[in-house]
């Protein structure tokens, strides 16, 4: 059973209409359409009664309402991540939706009244193109999962202590400035900057820290760390302070907290599908590039820990299986592929593996990468021909597709004329393991999901491309649940295979810091 679901038009006593049609696998329509008076009591009705896949535009935008009022649903498709999804297989990407994800505003306040017919339609479309391919239809069901997971992750937050950070951002910065004001510490290194130069000069400008070298007979040819860190001057440790302090202040200081933490719950707005490799990104908040300078600030409610899991040397242990190349498949069933690698093909030098393996995966193929790789190649000549094969295409402007169908995104019109051949190729080389690795990890997150709903003591607040981050009062059950979703994502992607995703997993109370 499909539900179609499409809200409607707000009522004079602030609830949402609903327009609910029923329809077979296919899409095709069961009944008329259904006039609901109250969205959230239909799909809360709805919902407990049957636990239908429901069919809606987009679940960035029907979700978190239903989240706030307590609704939960187990399962979805979601028309605007599949479209996406199908438009880029005929080479069509879609444009990025205007949606609302934002759970700080209302109920529906953006969100357009569709025609629940032409909804409908676009969903039976959809499926008819999918048809009986079974991986693609999997990628659509996962990548749903993953915008439920997304939803309810905002929804939830991640555990943050606003006093810890708050005390972080004084012991480095001072005191919270107030209006136009930079912090304290930013402004006392300023000044020393300044009387170092012997005049004032202003550390946030590249130009006057490039004049300022200038003029005593240094030329800089970039203000970058590494350009600065060649340089003996005193000024240099002062301006990499400043500038460390500074990204502190405008990343995650004050005005963030004030954005993105609401009741000690770090509440960012993740975006499923924001790349092209179908890995996640994060609009606002930087869900994704949580700096270790404030991982200590996350800390785990009184009596629960995070147990935190990621999974080591994906991108590698995907070509192996994805290649079907036996060595390195027999070399990926270690718990150190790299070390196994080594062993076979570089006279037990680790190292050496792991430059040769990545110079494969990201196309470095000068100076030791290059011999590496003729090594490499001679040990595992499947997998190196697999993404060498990607690499060509590539370079014919061809695209190239993951395991279960995720296509990249074509070459531009110009490519064929003056587009670099050898860039695109670097680009599919490593997009068929990136993705599929990808696909991996929203398999993983899918059935982590559903295992953490039927547990009382645990919830998903974090996922971040190989990594997942379980909230929970029991930590055994946690680690369980998710060693037990990395092998259902295994199993669903490659069936019986020798090739192990471990996973490395560890109870924390606060996130940059373990304690077991």
């Amino acid at each position: 059973m499909r539900v179609v679901l499409v809200p409607g038009s707000t009522t004079s006593t602030g609830a949402v209409t609903a327009t609910v049609l029923r329809t077979d696998p296919g899409g095709t329509p069961l009944a008329d359409p259904v006039e609901y008076p109250d969205l959230i009591a239909a799909v809360r009705t709805i919902e407990e009664a049957e636990h239908p896949r429901w069919v809606w535009p987009s679940t960035a935008t029907v979700y978190p309402p239903l989240l706030r009022a307590g609704v939960r649903v187990q399962r979805c498709h979601d028309i605007s991540l599949t479209r996406a999804i199908l438009g880029m297989r005929v080479g069509k990407p879609s444009p990025p939706a205007e949606e609302f994800d934002d759970d700080r505003l209302g109920l529906f306040d953006t969100a357009p009244v569709l025609d629940p017919l032409a909804v409908a339609t676009e969903f039976a479309d959809q499926r008819a193109t999918i048809g009986t391919d079974a991986r693609l239809d999997l990628l659509i069901a996962a990548e749903s999962a993953g915008a439920l997971s997304a939803a309810e992750m905002t929804h939830t937050g991640l555990p943050f202590s606003t006093q810890k950070h708050r005390e972080l951002l004084e012991e480095r910065l001072g005191p919270r400035p107030t209006g136009y004001d930079l912090p304290a510490r930013m402004q006392e290194l300023a000044a020393q900057i300044s009387e170092v130069f012997g005049r004032t000069v202003n550390p946030s400008s590249s130009v006057e820290i490039t004049e300022a070298f200038g003029r005593q007979g240094i030329e800089l040819p970039s203000t970058r760390k590494w350009f600065l860190q060649e340089i003996d001057h005193p000024a240099v440790p002062l301006l990499l302070r400043h500038r460390e302090l500074a990204k502190l202040y405008s990343t995650n200081g004050w005005q963030w907290m004030d954005s993105w933490v609401r009741g000690d719950r770090f509440r960012p707005i993740y975006v499923p599908g924001g790349v092209v490799s179908g890995r996640w990104a994060s609009r606002g908040g930087g869900a994704l590039q949580i700096p270790k300078t404030m991982r200590s600030s996350v800390v785990a409610d009184p009596g629960h820990v995070f147990v935190v899991a990621d999974a080591g040397q994906l991108e590698p242990r995907i070509l192996a299986a994805m290649s079907g190349d036996r060595r390195m498949m027999a070399a990926a069933g270690d718990d150190d592929l790299y070390a196994l690698v080594g062993a076979e093909a570089f006279g037990g030098d680790r190292a050496k593996a792991k430059v040769a393996i990545l110079g494969v995966l990201y196309g470095a193929t000068a100076g030791e990468a290059k011999a590496l790789l003729i090594l490499l190649r001679k040990r595992f000549p499947v997998a190196v021909e697999y993404v060498e094969q990607a690499a060509k295409a590539g370079e014919r402007g061809e695209v190239v597709k993951s395991l279960l169908g995720r296509a990249c995104p074509p070459p531009s019109p110009d490519f064929y004329s003056h587009g670099d051949a050898h860039a695109r190729g670097r680009f599919t080389r490593n997009f068929v393991v990136q993705a599929t690795a990808s696909e991996w990890a929203l398999c993983l997150l899918a059935d982590l999901r559903r295992r953490l709903a039927e547990d009382p003591d645990g919830e998903l607040v974090f996922f971040q491309h190989d990594e997942v981050v379980v909230h929970t009062r029991n930590p055994e059950s946690g680690a369980a649940h998710v060693l037990a979703a990395a092998a259902s994502a295994t199993r669903l992607l490659f069936g019986d295979t020798v090739v192990r995703f471990p996973m490395d997993v560890a109870a924390r109370e606060t996130y940059g810091k373990g304690t077991s």
